[in-house]
C-alpha cells in the first residue's frame, strides 16, 4: 500500500468525501493524490475528533499534543503514563493510566505504533506541519507537558528511588523522559507554578534518581560527542548544577538563592556549575556566575581539564566566550594539559569564525601555539577541516606561520588541505607567496599532489597540475610513489585520467619498494576502470612486471580473482599469458588455480596459447596439482576440460595431485581424480617413497583412507624408504 492509499484508508476519507457527487469525489481523490488535498483531509479529520464524545476527544487531542511537541519520540508506556498525571496530585493513580488501545481509538488514524520499537508517531510528517500551524489547537503545550513531567517527578514514590541507579526502572516508564527533558518544555513555557515544582525538585536534587538521569543525559550529548570518555567523581550532582545546565535563568536564579552553595563544588563528572553553563551556552547564567564573590572562572573540570572558556569555544558558543573575555582573571590563552590545546586552536579547529575573532584580539594569545599530542597548529587544523573562513582570518595575521609543520608528520597547513580535499582552502594558500605546493611531509615524503591524488581529489589536482612548481612525477620517501601509482592504488579513475593528460607524466614509472607500475598496482587492487584509462595511455607497457618478484598485471590479477581485469589484459596484444613470475616460476593460471579463482581460471582456459599444464620452476607444480591440493573441486574440473592436462603428472619430487589431495584431505578432488582413467593410487613419492594412502593414514583424513581403500588396485602393506607401512604411520601419529 502506498503512503497516500495508506492516509486515506487512515483518514476514514470516505466520511470526509460524503455528499459529494461521483465526479467531484474523483476529482478531490486526484487531488489528494498529489498532495494537494491532506491538509484539508486532516481538518476534516481533526473536526470529526474534536465531536467525539469527551471521554474520546480530550484523550484524543493530548495524544496528539504530546506527540507532535515531545523532544524525542515517547514510547507507548511512556506516553499511557503521562496522560495518567493529574496536575496538583502527589502520586500516580494506576486507575488514571489509560490503555494504548483506548488512545488509538480516540486519534482516528492520525498515530501510529511502531511495532519494533513501541514508538508512537504521527501518521505522516505533514501532520506535524498541520498542527504546528494551528495555534489555537494546543494552547501553551509546552506548560502543560513541563507540569505533567514535574508533578511526575515530585510524585513520592519517585523520590524514593534510589539516587544512583544506573536506570530508570521499567515499573516507572516515563521517569526517562520527565527527568531530561522538563526543562526543554519548562523553557518554552514557563510559568509560577512550574517554577515551584521546579525547585522543589531542584532544593534536593542530589538525592533524586532524575539527577543521575539529567547528568548523564548532559554529558553524552556536550561531551561524548567530541569523543571524549569519563571517570566517576565522588561530587554530588546538585540542583545548582541542574539549574546551570539546564540555562533557564528564572529558575536558576532562584536557585542561587536558595541556600548557601559550594559555588565551585564539583559533580560526579568533575564539572562545576559555571562549567556546564559555559559549555551549553548558558549566557545568562554564566553571567550570574561569574557575579559571586568566590567563583573561580577558570577552574576547569576534574576529567576533561577543560576550563570554562575551553569549553564554550569548543562548542561555539560566542557569547560566553565574550563574557568570559571581559573577565581579567581569565587567561584567552589557557591550555588544557591532556593535548595541550587552547581555545583559538579548539575554535579554529571547528570552524567557529566569531570566536577566533575575538580570541585574535586578544594580546596573550599565540596564534601559532601547537598542540602536545601531534603538534598541530590553530591554522593546520582550520586547514585539515576545510573551515575557509577561519584559514582567511589567520592568514590576515602577519605573525601566522603558513608554512609551520606540524610535529607528527610533518605536513603543512596545505599539505592537509590538499590531502583532504578542500578546494577553498587550497586556493586561498595558494595565494599565499611564501607556501610551497610542492614542499612534502617529513615523516613519508609525500608531496600535496600525491596526498591528493591517493584521496581521489580530483579537483585538488588540477589545481595543482596547473601550476609550473609543481611536479607531478615526485616519488615520496618512503615506499617511492608517484601521485599516478598513489592514485591507481586507490581506484581513482578520474583523477588518473588527469595526471594522464599531462606529457610529462610518466605512465610506466614503478615504485622503488616493490617496483610496481600504475597498472601493476590497479590490477592487484582489482580497479577494472582505472586499468582501461591506463591502457588507453600511448606508451603504456601492459606486460612489464615488477622488479622484486617478476609478477605482471595479469599474473596479479588472476591471483586475486578479478576476473574484469583479467579480461581487459588478455585482449592487449603484447600479454603474455604464460610469462611467470621470478619468485616461482609460476604463471597466471597457476596462481588463479591455487587460489581458487574458477572464473579466472575458465578464462584463461579459453585462450588456445594457454599452456595448462607448465610446470613452476621451484617445485615443478601444476596448475592442476595445486588446485587439488588446495581441495578447489571446481578448478580441478574446469582444467579436466582440457585433454592437455595430465591429471597423473608429478612434480620434482614424484609428487602427483592425488598425493596432495590425499595428504591434505579433500575428499572430493580424490573422488574426482579416481573418476580418471590414468590415475595410479599407489605413485611413491621419490623422496620418501610414500604413497597417497600413506599420507591419508599419517595425517588421520579418514575420508580419503575409506575412498582409496574401495579402489581395487590399493597397495596397503607397502613400506616407504624408512620401512613404515600406512598402517604403522597412523598408529604413530596416534590416528586409531
Amino acid at each position: 500500500m502506498t503512503m497516500c492509499r495508506f492516509l486515506l484508508v487512515a483518514l476514514n476519507i470516505e466520511a470526509i468525501l460524503g455528499g459529494v457527487t461521483i465526479r467531484e469525489r474523483r476529482k478531490k481523490l486526484e487531488e489528494m493524490a498529489r498532495g494537494n488535498g491532506l491538509s484539508d483531509a486532516y481538518s476534516a479529520t481533526l473536526a470529526r475528533l474534536k465531536a467525539q464524545n469527551e471521554n474520546k476527544s480530550i484523550p484524543g487531542l493530548k495524544v496528539l499534543m504530546w506527540v507532535s511537541n515531545s523532544q524525542r519520540p515517547l514510547r507507548a508506556d511512556d506516553l499511557c503514563h503521562a496522560l495518567g498525571v493529574e496536575n496538583g496530585s502527589v502520586d500516580l493513580d494506576p486507575e488514571n493510566v489509560p490503555t494504548l488501545k483506548t488512545l488509538l481509538s480516540s486519534c482516528l488514524g492520525l498515530v501510529t505504533v511502531e511495532a519494533s520499537s513501541s514508538t508512537i508517531r504521527l501518521v505522516h510528517f505533514t501532520l506535524q506541519e498541520h498542527l504546528a500551524s494551528d495555534l489555537t489547537l494546543f494552547p501553551s503545550p509546552h506548560t502543560v507537558i513541563a507540569e505533567v513531567c514535574l508533578t511526575y517527578l515530585n510524585f513520592g514514590y519517585v523520590r524514593d528511588l534510589p539516587a544512583d541507579a544506573d536506570c530508570a526502572p521499567s515499573t516507572i516508564p516515563f521517569l526517562d523522559y520527565a527527568s531530561c527533558y522538563w526543562g526543554e518544555h519548562a523553557r518554552r513555557g514557563m510559568t509560577r507554578n512550574i517554577k515551584v515544582h521546579a525547585l522543589r525538585l531542584l532544593d534536593s536534587f542530589h538525592e533524586h534518581i532524575s539527577s543521575t538521569l539529567l547528568s548523564s543525559r548532559y554529558s553524552m550529548e556536550s561531551r561524548w560527542e567530541r569523543g571524549f570518555c569519563f571517570e566517576w567523581e565522588r561530587g554530588e550532582f546538585t540542583g545548582l548544577h541542574g539549574a546551570a545546565g539546564l540555562g533557564i535563568v528564572e529558575i536558576f536564579d532562584a536557585v542561587l538563592k536558595m541556600k548557601e552553595w559550594d559555588i565551585n563544588g564539583r559533580d560526579w563528572f568533575g564539572s562545576t556549575a559555571l562549567t556546564w553553563a559555559a559549555e551549553r551556552g548558558h549566557e545568562g547564567v554564566v553571567e550570574m556566575l561569574l557575579e559571586q564573590e568566590d567563583i573561580d572562572p577558570e577552574q576547569a573540570d576534574s576529567n576533561w581539564h577543560l576550563a570554562p572558556l575551553l569549553s564554550a569555544a569548543s562548542h561555539g558558543h560566542q557569547g560566553v566566550v565574550r563574557i568570559l573575555l571581559e573577565r581579567d582573571d581569565v587567561d584567552p590563552d589557557v591550555v588544557e594539559p591532556t593535548f595541550g590545546t587552547t581555545p583559538l586552536w579548539r575554535a579554529a579547529s571547528y570552524g567557529y569564525e566569531g570566536i577566533v575573532e575575538m580570541l585574535l584580539e586578544q594580546e596573550k594569545v599565540d596564534p601559532n601555539k601547537e598542540d602536545t599530542s601531534e603538534g598541530t597548529t590553530p591554522l593546520i587544523n582550520a586547514a585539515k577541516a576545510g573551515h575557509v573562513g577561519v584559514v582567511k582570518i589567520l592568514l590576515e595575521r602577519e605573525d601566522v606561520d603558513p608554512n609551520k609543520m606540524d610535529t607528527e608528520y610533518g605536513r603543512t597547513p596545505f599539505s592537509w588541505a590538499a590531502g583532504n580535499g578542500h578546494e577553498g582552502v587550497v586556493k586561498i594558500l595558494l595565494g599565499q607567496e611564501d607556501v610551497n605546493p610542492n614542499q612534502a611531509d617529513t615523516k613519508y615524503g609525500q608531496t600535496p599532489l600525491s596526498r591528493a591524488a591517493g584521496n581521489g581529489h580530483e579537483g585538488v589536482v588540477k589545481i595543482l597540475l596547473e601550476r609550473e612548481d609543481v611536479d607531478p612525477n615526485k616519488l615520496d620517501t618512503e615506499y617511492g610513489r608517484t601521485p599516478l601509482i598513489w592514485a591507481a592504488i586507490g581506484g581513482h579513475e578520474l583523477v588518473v585520467k588527469t595526471l594522464l593528460e599531462g606529457e610529462e607524466v610518466n605512465p610506466n614509472k614503478a615504485d622503488i619498494k616493490d617496483g610496481r607500475t600504475p597498472l601493476l598496482w590497479a590490477a592487484v587492487k582489482g580497479h577494472g576502470r582505472v586499468v582501461l584509462a591506463l591502457l588507453a595511455r600511448v606508451g603504456i607497457t601492459p606486460n612489464q612486471a615488477n622488479t622484486r618478484y617478476g609478477q605482471t598485471p595479469l599474473l596479479w590479477a588472476a591471483a586475486n580473482g578479478y576476473e574484469g581485469v583479467v579480461k581487459i589484459l588478455l585482449e592487449q596484444e603484447d600479454v603474455n599469458p604464460n610469462q611467470v613470475d621470478s619468485e616461482y616460476g609460476q604463471t597466471p593460471l597457476s596462481w588463479a588455480a591455487e587460489s581458487g579463482h574458477e572464473g579466472v581460471v575458465k578464462i584463461l582456459l579459453k585462450r588456445e596459447d594457454i599452456n595448462p599444464d607448465q610446470l613452476d620452476t621451484k617445485a615443478g607444480w601444476t596448475a592442476f596439482s595445486l588446485a587439488a591440493g588446495a581441495g578447489h573441486e571446481g578448478v580441478v574440473k574446469a582444467l579436466l576440460e582440457r585433454e592437455d592436462v595430465d591429471p597423473n603428472r608429478a612434480d620434482t619430487y614424484g609428487r602427483t595431485p592425488l598425493y596432495w589431495a590425499a595428504c591434505n584431505g579433500h575428499e572430493g578432488v580424490v573422488k574426482i581424480l579416481f573418476e580418471q582413467d590414468n590415475v595410479n593410487p599407489n605413485q611413491e613419492d621419490t623422496k620418501y617413497g610414500r604413497t597417497p594412502l600413506s599420507l591419508a593414514a599419517e595425517n588421520g583424513h579418514q575420508g580419503v583412507i575409506k575412498i582409496l581403500l574401495e579402489h581395487n588396485d590399493i597397495h596397503t602393506t607397502v613400506p616407504d624408504f624408512l620401512n613404515q607401512t600406512p598402517l604403522t604411520l597412523a598408529l604413530s601419529k596416534g590416528h586409531r
